[in-house]
């Protein structure tokens, strides 16, 4: 499944926010993920453009995979493969006993908005400050989706900085 995205770094979620507001568009209820990525140790991700990340939140726990990112102007597009698993600690134990190392983590506070059938997520990422995501909904093609993450950044006026890293490349160029 091919995922499209756009993230802005904004100085302030509370524009956005007050727009959504505005417009009837209430979110789903704010969440806490924690995101835990792994390096093969039969090739590095850093280099190859691929994540391996254990997901946890609200007491469930995905394991996902990315593929190297095609970047559409401002857009991202990349392969993701996502599986429920049912102990993270565990699963992250079987990994570093596999050989795979512990690269970082990323904790952030989301709010999840749905405008115009795109996700949009205002995220609070520690160590990085606040970023607007908006997602197509899986299925469309590369062309729908980069118009409606177009119609719906205009929509809400989200002004900022697009960026296709992602919060695991922006924390690592940090140290």
């Amino acid at each position: 499944m091919m995922e499209y995205e756009v993230k802005i770094r904004v100085g302030s979620l509370d524009p956005v926010r007050d727009r959504l507001a505005a417009l009837g568009i209430r979110p789903v209820p704010g969440l806490v993920e924690r995101d835990l990525y792994f390096n093969s140790p039969a090739r590095d991700f850093g280099k190859t453009d691929e994540a391996l990340r254990i997901r946890s939140v609200s007491g469930e726990t995905t394991l996902t995979y990315k593929g190297p990112k095609l970047g559409l102007g401002g857009i991202k597009a990349r392969e993701e493969i996502i599986v429920c698993v049912g102990d993270g600690e565990t699963l992250g134990e079987i990994l570093l006993r596999l050989g795979f190392i512990r690269t970082a983590g990323v904790v952030k506070r989301r709010e999840t908005y749905h405008a115009e059938g795109a996700s949009v997520t205002l995220d609070e990422v520690e160590g990085l400050g606040p970023f607007v995501e908006i997602e197509a909904p899986a299925g469309l093609r590369e062309r729908e989706a980069v118009a409606l993450i177009g119609r719906v950044r205009g929509l809400l006026g989200i002004a900022g900085e697009e960026t296709t890293l992602s919060y695991l490349e922006l924390i690592l160029a940090t140290r």
